[in-house]
């Protein structure tokens, strides 16, 4: 059985900077693409970045750009996800999604999601 666990998600204040982890379980890690994705409430959830199975190829979403660094361990099955500089309207669940692909929200596995909040 796949999982995927997300951590790392809490309170900051604007500007402040967290980093998400995601740790894989039950699949080939090295296999998989990443992809994080986040649901502010009552919208659309939207792709914030991407990372292929090797970590040769990097998608960042623009409204994150210089903002965010997505990262993976394969040794450790670990994928983060580290924010910098965030700002109130980062607010949001974010996921953690293992797939074939980067970038692609289709098929694949989802974590169960972790809350940040940027307010103060």
């Amino acid at each position: 059985q796949v999982q995927l666990v997300e951590s790392g998600g809490e309170l900051v204040q604007p500007g402040g900077s967290l980093t998400l982890s995601c740790v894989v379980s039950g699949f080939t890690f090295n296999k998989l693409a990443i992809n994080w994705y986040r649901q502010p409430l009552g919208k659309e959830r939207e792709l914030v970045a991407g990372i292929s199975s090797a970590g040769t190829s990097i998608h960042y979403a623009d409204f994150m750009k210089g903002r965010v660094t997505i990262s993976r361990d394969n040794a450790k099955n670990t994928a983060r996800l580290q924010m910098d500089n965030l700002r109130p309207e980062d607010t949001a669940v974010y996921y953690c999604h293992a797939a074939s692909f980067i970038a692609t929200a289709e098929g694949g596995f989802w974590g169960q999601g972790t809350q940040v909040t940027v307010t103060g």
